[in-house]
């Protein structure tokens, strides 16, 4: 059961997890047609979803929530488009950074600023600048975004350090590369959630999502709210996570 608005899980609870989510944000356009809706409608449905989720997560013992919010290939989609969706990340923050920074919460921007326009770039650093010092919640927007992307841009950091003379190819471990991803600093992903009903993570966290639970959900996504999330923290809290080991109902059926 979902605790009543305003309050939040007890401790003991919390401890069970996840601490970090990410959502593959999914849904929108189809949430539109299905109306009778142009897909801008759709899209603006879903920022409501999106304050939502941000709102219930802390409550429900999470601490981190990564959201996919516009990947590289989504420069691809038609002008109009693109335009709203810019319009839209410049009207959450100017609508909601004065209550993200009271209640605590750090707004991350992941993913390259290259190519962003000027208007949202500078946007985007005002917010994070503004909220740097909170701690209560991490809420990471990937913005201009994808996972391959980001390998790439990670191995060219080292490989540069390497010519630098700064590093030795020997050094570069899975620790070394992590750091060097666009995530780094955040805490390790727990679960990985789709909604809309498609079954793919879409280059999303790659990397990241090595050993999170996966968890896919048959809800659009501007329908999205508390409940929802609560249904997918029952599922991770009802896996058993054995990161290439052998789990306890293993070792108890071989006992």
């Amino acid at each position: 059961m979902a605790p009543a608005s305003g309050q939040s899980v007890p401790a003991s609870e919390a401890a069970l997890g996840p601490r970090h989510v990410a959502v593959i944000m999914d849904g929108n356009g189809r949430w539109a047609k299905a109306r009778g809706l142009p897909r801008t409608l759709g899209h603006r449905a879903g920022v409501n979803a999106l304050k939502r989720t941000v709102e219930a997560a802390p409550k429900l013992g999470i601490e981190c929530l990564t959201v996919f919010g516009f990947s590289t290939e989504n420069w691809r989609r038609p002008v109009a488009e693109v335009s709203e969706l810019m319009g839209l990340v410049r009207a959450y923050v100017e609508s909601d950074l004065e209550r993200l920074t009271r209640e605590g919460v750090r707004l991350r921007i992941l993913g390259r600023r290259e190519g962003l326009p000027a208007d949202i770039a500078a946007v985007v650093e005002r917010a994070e600048a503004r909220t740097a010092n909170n701690d209560r919640f991490l809420l990471q927007v990937a913005f201009n975004y994808g996972a391959r992307a980001d390998v790439v841009d990670a191995a060219r950091r080292f490989a540069q350090a390497v010519k630098n003379g700064e590093q030795e190819p020997d050094q570069l471990d899975e620790s070394t590369f992590g750091s060097l991803l666009c995530t780094a600093g955040g805490p390790p992903l727990d679960v990985l959630v789709r909604t809309s009903g498609e079954r793919r993570i879409s280059n999303f966290l790659l990397w990241e999502a090595a050993y999170a639970e996966l968890v896919f959900q048959d809800v659009l996504w501007p329908d999205y709210g508390v409940e929802h999330l609560q249904q997918a923290v029952n599922e991770f809290r009802s896996r058993e996570r054995r990161f290439g080991g052998i789990g306890v109902h293993d070792v108890l059926a071989a006992g």
